[in-house]
């Protein structure tokens, strides 16, 4: 069981001296996900209609 408290300590420890992303890092970085998922789901959208027109064309 001291163990157990032990490690509850070090962790506390440790993540007091994590230094946390303010609300402006945070928010810029949701846009920079959000606008390269968009972009990434916008290509491979492209690729799916362009590899389907090229399968219709076949057969």
């Amino acid at each position: 069981m001291s163990k157990l408290v032990q490690f509850v300590k070090e962790s506390y420890a440790e993540l007091r001296k994590v230094v946390w992303p303010g609300r402006d890092d945070v928010v810029s970085s949701i846009k920079v996900v959000l606008i390269s998922t968009v972009i990434i789901a916008a290509a491979l959208g492209l690729v799916d209609v362009l590899l389907l027109f090229g399968i219709r064309a076949i057969f």
